[in-house]
């Protein structure tokens, strides 16, 4: 496979309950070569946050059942310190740095999909940005999908799924928690110089905004198809003004 063909990380952000997962799920039901072709998309490989964070929920549930005061979070579910929401973004680098050394030609065959969101109030996409490490800013594309506030939290009621909680497709938050920790967004303040690149730790970084207010991802059809062509081939002209770093 030819290395330039390909994106080798997309970092994919919104506010909860955005499209994200959906977008994914549809990139996995096309073709490897229909990918790469109109995507710009290879072997599909996901590091998402959300089952680390999860993974903490659970230990602290155990802690608790064996009378140990849990590790990461209170009583009302929020973590205790905030540190944490970057932690998970070093772990984000961890985890791809095992796949370079594991995975023979990984850069050459991978786009790796890093999905996470952040508002404000635990430190917004700025400090999330910080902890990014240096292998993955060099070779980053950034998809940002955009919805309302109350956008992220109708769908957030709606996919909501009591009985997974851990499901990737299905989780969901109160709307109490979902209004303190994502209603405040700085992705608008972090993107206003420059329509086309963010700067990252110094290395210039391309973006794209995927238009999802009306709700493109649901109920995936022509017009979630387009866009996301559109918008991914966007992003693939900006990033060849960047030279890839090895």
């Amino acid at each position: 496979m030819n290395n330039i063909g390909i994106f080798r990380v997309i970092l994919l952000i919104a506010r909860p309950a955005a499209g994200k997962s959906e977008i994914i799920a549809y990139l996995k039901s096309v073709s490897l070569e229909e990918r790469i072709r109109r995507f710009h998309i290879g072997e599909l490989d996901e590091i998402d946050d959300f089952p680390m964070l999860w993974t903490w929920f659970e230990e602290d549930a155990l802690l608790k059942k064996m009378g140990y005061p849990p590790i990461h979070t209170d009583q009302d579910g929020y973590f205790l310190n905030q540190y944490f929401w970057d932690l998970l973004i070093e772990r984000i680098g961890l985890e791809y740095s095992k796949r370079l050394r594991d995975i023979p030609d990984y850069n050459e065959r991978y786009t790796t999909l890093v999905e996470f969101s952040r508002g404000t109030e635990h430190g917004g996409y700025r400090s999330a940005f910080a902890h990014l490490s240096q292998e993955i800013i060099k070779q980053m594309a950034v998809l940002y999908v955009e919805v309302s506030w109350e956008e992220s939290l109708r769908k957030n009621r709606k996919r909501f799924n009591p009985d997974k909680p851990d499901s990737i497709l299905e989780h969901g938050l109160s709307d109490d928690k979902l209004e303190r920790l994502y209603k405040d967004t700085d992705w608008p303040e972090i993107c206003k110089t420059d329509k086309k690149y963010l700067t990252i730790k110094g290395i210039q970084v391309p973006y794209v905004v995927f238009n999802n207010h009306n709700d493109l991802t649901s109920q995936p059809g022509k017009a979630l198809v387009s866009q996301l062509e559109e918008k991914l081939q966007e992003l693939w002209v900006n990033r060849q003004d960047i030279k890839f770093i090895s």
